[in-house]
Parts: C-alpha cells; structure tokens; sequence
C-alpha cells in the first residue's frame, strides 16, 4: 500500500472509533401522538450525529409518575406544556431546557368512508354506540376532546357512550378495531408518510379546545449528556420541522 493511501486509511479508521466513542443512547418518553414524526426524526438524528435515540411511547400522564418514581429517561416529549414546566418546578428537570417542538390538532375520526362529515355534525346524530377518547386526566388530547363536547353541549348526552383509552393510541386503537364506530385522536395519527389514510374525518375548530402545545424538556438523568442535549437541538432543526409539518402539526 502507497505510504499516502495508508495514512488515508488509518485516518478513516481513526475518525471512524472516535465517532463510535462519543456515540451515544439517549432514553427518550414521547407522547403516544408523536410516535410516527418522532420513529422519523430519531432516524435523521442518528444519521446526523451517530447517537441513537431508545424511544418509548406513551401517555403524559403516565410519564410525569414514571418520572417520579426514577425512571431513567433522559428527555420528555411530551403532549402539553404544563408537565415539562412542573417538572423544571420540582427539580426533575433542567431549566431552562423547555421548548415546543409542536402544536396538536384534534380530529374526530373514523376509518369507514363518509362516515364522520366535515362539520362534525355526526356527533349530533346519535347513530353510533361508543365514542372513543383518551383518558383526559393523562392525556392532553383527551382533555381536548371533553373540552370540545363541552363546548358542542353534548358533553352529558354522550357519557354514556364513551370509551376511554390510557392514552390516544389506545383511543385510535378502539376504532381501528371496531369496539368505537368514531374517536377523537390527533390529527398526526391519521397521516402516514405525510399524507391523510383511509377513512373520514373532522379537524376540531381551534377554538373548541385549549391549545395543545407540546413541549420538550431535558430531564434530570440528561443533564450533562451529549446525546440528550444533541436530540433536543436537533427537534429545532430544519429537518425536524419539515418531518413534524407533513404529520399535520403546526410549529
């Protein structure tokens, strides 16, 4: 080998081990809406800067306990911003560190064709048996979605025709699998590759709920890691933004 060629080489080899020194895993609680933007944006990220982000999914509400109890995560995204800024309150996280990576949208859905109309006028029909929502003490979206029947004065009418999921996963999941003929989910969860699946829907009106705005906040077993304070940097990327955008969230 040419003297020339063999520098290049263990240069290469060289730059190589270092990148795969400073790597590193960064545990990630995301809330249950983000799943699919988020599974994209850890897969930019770890191309990006060779970190690799363990992501776990799952209600807010369900987060904050785990968080208090010592759960090892590193980083929350999670489905309001209430949760991050109590958590900097207790000293579970880092001030300073806050920040919102997206703004939700409500949706009433449901997987059959023509089935929910654009006004969301099906609600007031009656013709359906369950009603599935997310458990509004844990979920951000599933308060949005009592904070809309309220609004719409149905809110009493239906109760008796509610199904409630832990988290707006298991909200689309009850839909998806028939036990609720309608559900109110996020709008991000009836996209895939940026683009609206199969089925019908409404987009909840703004102004029927409080805004959903989702915060990210580095946690206090993140605190000095790179891999944490790399993956909150690059959720306010360029990169991040156009991903987060095509699942119908606003910024």
């Amino acid at each position: 080998m040419q003297p020339v060629f063999r520098r290049l080489a263990l240069f290469a080899v060289l730059a190589t081990t270092a990148l795969t020194a400073r790597a590193e895993d960064v545990s990630v609680a995301v809330a249950a809406n983000f799943t699919a933007p988020m599974q994209k944006i850890a897969a930019e990220f770890e191309k990006a800067t060779g970190h690799k982000a363990q992501l776990i999914f799952g209600s807010t509400g369900k987060f904050y306990a785990q968080i208090k109890s010592g759960a090892p995560f590193q980083l929350l995204l999670a489905a309001d911003d209430e949760t991050p800024a109590k958590l900097v309150k207790e000293g579970d996280a880092v001030a300073g560190s806050q920040f919102t990576y997206a703004i939700g949208k409500l949706v009433l859905w449901s997987p059959k064709a023509g089935y929910v109309d654009d006004k969301g006028e099906v609600l007031k029909s009656g013709r359906f048996e369950h009603l599935s929502i997310a458990n509004p003490k844990l979920a951000p979206y599933g308060l949005a979605a009592t904070e809309t029947l309220k609004a719409l004065g149905l809110a009493d009418g239906l109760q008796s025709k509610i199904v409630m999921g832990e988290s707006i996963t298991q909200a689309q999941q009850f839909v998806t699998s028939g036990s609720a003929e309608l559900g109110f989910i996020a709008f991000s969860q009836i996209h895939k590759d940026g683009k609206l699946i199969e089925g019908s829907h409404w987009l909840v009106p703004a102004r029927y709920y409080s805004q959903i705005r989702q915060d990210a906040v580095v946690l206090g077993k993140g605190r000095g890691s790179a891999a944490a304070e790399a993956l909150a940097g690059f959720l306010k990327s360029k990169v991040a933004a156009e991903i987060i955008k095509s699942y119908g969230y606003d910024l």
